[in-house]
C-alpha cells in the first residue's frame, strides 16, 4: 500500500496559485494547549509553485524565506497540509529561475526582486 491511496489529495481552495518570486502571506495554524490560533508568516517563496489545474501531489512542499531582525528565516510547508489556513499573494515577483537559492547570500538592495506586471 503506498501513500497516495492512505490520504488523497484535496486541493485547498484558500491557496492562491503562486510561482517563485511572489511574496506570499501563509497563514498557518498554531495549537497552544486546547486554544488555536492563525499565525501569518510572510516571505519570498524560494522554491515550489502552485497552480489551480494542478492537483499537488502528497508531500509537495514549498519554502518561503523572509528577513527578521537581520536573520535569514526560512519555513517549509507542506502544500495539502491541515494546518495550512490559506496563502494570499500579495506582490508578484519576475525571476528567472525555478530555484532561488541564491538569495541567501544577498542582502539589501542585492536581494529586491523586481514586480511582474
Amino acid at each position: 500500500m503506498d501513500a497516495a491511496s492512505l490520504m488523497p489529495a484535496a486541493p485547498n481552495e484558500a491557496i492562491q496559485e503562486f510561482r517563485p518570486g511572489d511574496t506570499v502571506k501563509v497563514n498557518v495554524k498554531i495549537r497552544e494547549g486546547d486554544r488555536e490560533r492563525i499565525q501569518a508568516f510572510q516571505g519570498t517563496v524560494i522554491k515550489g509553485s502552485h497552480q489551480k489545474s494542478h492537483t499537488p501531489r502528497n508531500g509537495y512542499t514549498f519554502t518561503v524565506r523572509r528577513v527578521s531582525y537581520g536573520i535569514g528565516v526560512e519555513r517549509t510547508f507542506l502544500l495539502n497540509s491541515p494546518l495550512i489556513d490559506s496563502v494570499e499573494v500579495t506582490r508578484r515577483g519576475k525571476v528567472r529561475r525555478a530555484r532561488l537559492y541564491y538569495l541567501r547570500g544577498l542582502t539589501g538592495k542585492k536581494a529586491r526582486i523586481k514586480e511582474r506586471r
